[in-house]
């Protein structure tokens, strides 16, 4: 205990100052140091008292202070140690006592999430130029970003690994951060992840969630046919997948990425049925992530992203991007019948479009103004995840184009960033 001797403080006796470095908001675990100092003090030798919320300081195991007690460390700060903080002098002869200083507010929180964003966050023509920015929930700009690539690899037993490999000259510092790709182009293909760390605390790392960047082919040599037809499910509803191979010249399997297994075939989760399907009879939200089909020489279908959703309510919307002109269809579908039978809500964006009787809302003619992220919702079953989806112009070549599965659609609690790996980097093995 740190107690304070009753000495009289006469008028015009010094004022004790406190300061609290590094910050006076700090994050769990952090390190703060408490400082005590007498202004007018004189040469007098000052021993020093403490007090948190108005009652003398008690002290533990992590608490470390000097001889004369004027700093106070705490090694390793916890919810508790967030009060207001108050100190004052008294000279070892005991004749002299400062008055008491200003209380200062130790804030101990949690510590933030670093967001990983890749610009523009839609369907990117080859050639557009990509840019990361990682940012974390704080008013402060005391923050070094690095920006990192995962790089898949498979070992000696032939079981996937992951190298992560930061990219070159890419720290920098501030409330955010951000690194320039350069031009979309193939190579840029895989999955990242940026790092936040204090700079006066380096050891203090907040890391971002993996972001995919995917390079897509028009005419993939196979496709992965989904049945039921969408990518939002309900939990314990059965899925079907299969590779459709016009020319049939490869044997393919179905694989997915989910963040619990990383990169995985369907006999880990799923059962093998005839041919090249596999089926799962029973989903469960784990089972989220990136879906497709790949072949023993490494060829692969386009991916799939696939959301599974343990509520009441899901939208089905276009697995593939819609031609600008065309109808968009999506429909509000509950877990008990096929249409909604209720009065669903259209969302865009966040933004409500429309409310539809039928449980299907229906845009005749799409155009890039319709790209955009769509959710569902009723007042009483609940509301679905959010579902991208892509305008292609009629004038876009029909060669390669870089897509973003983003990590906005994380923002449910039932939404996993699904994270879908370069083909290449299976090969490397």
């Amino acid at each position: 205990l740190i107690s304070l001797q009753p000495v009289t403080v006469d008028q015009g006796s010094p004022k004790a100052v406190l300061t609290i470095k590094p910050h006076k908001d700090a994050y769990k675990k952090e390190t703060v140091t408490l400082r005590c100092d007498i202004q007018g003090g004189g040469d007098n030798e000052w021993t020093y008292s403490w007090y948190k919320n108005n009652n003398p300081f008690n002290t533990d195991h992590r608490i470390f202070t000097d001889s004369i007690m004027q700093v106070v460390s705490i090694r390793i700060v916890l919810d508790y140690d967030t009060g207001k903080y108050t100190c004052r002098g008294q000279t070892r002869d005991f004749w002299r006592m400062s008055e008491i200083s200003d209380p200062v507010t130790l804030t101990v929180s949690g510590p933030p999430q670093a967001v990983l964003r890749v610009s523009p966050q839609n369907w990117l023509s080859k050639g557009v130029l990509v840019t990361l920015s990682c940012e974390v929930n704080d008013s402060s700009t005391y923050w070094i970003f690095t920006w990192y690539r995962e790089i898949p690899y498979r070992n000696n037993n032939g079981d996937m690994r992951y190298n992560v490999v930061p990219l070159s000259d890419s720290r920098s510092r501030g409330y955010r951060g951000s690194y320039s790709l350069g031009p979309a182009a193939f190579h840029h293909t895989g999955v990242y992840m940026c790092r936040a760390e204090r700079t006066e605390q380096p050891f203090k790392k907040q890391y971002s969630y993996l972001q995919p960047l995917w390079l897509t082919d028009e005419s993939p040599p196979v496709s992965l046919i989904i049945n039921p037809n969408r990518t939002q499910h309900f939990t314990k509803h059965s899925l079907s997948l299969s590779c459709e191979d016009q020319s049939k010249s490869n044997r393919w399997i179905v694989r997915r990425y989910t963040h619990s297994e990383k990169v995985s075939d369907c006999s880990l989760w799923g059962s093998v049925a005839i041919g090249s399907t596999c089926e799962i009879s029973s989903f469960s939200t784990s089972d989220t992530g990136g879906y497709w089909c790949e072949s023993e020489s490494g060829e692969t279908s386009n991916p799939v992203n696939i959301t599974v959703h343990g509520g009441d309510v899901i939208l089905e919307s276009p697995i593939h991007h819609v031609t600008e002109g065309h109808p968009l269809i999506l429909r509000c579908l509950d877990r008990n019948t096929k249409l909604s039978q209720f009065i669903p809500d259209f969302y865009k964006d966040g933004s409500v479009l429309q409310t539809q009787t039928t449980g299907e809302m229906i845009i005749h003619k799409v155009s890039k103004s319709d790209e955009g992220f769509y959710h569902c919702k009723h007042p009483v079953r609940g509301e679905s995840p959010k579902s991208w989806v892509s305008v292609r112009g009629v004038e876009e070549a029909p060669f390669t184009v870089l897509m973003l599965i983003s990590s906005v659609v994380t923002a449910t609690p039932y939404l996993l960033a699904t994270i879908i790996l370069l083909v290449k980097c299976y090969r490397a093995g």
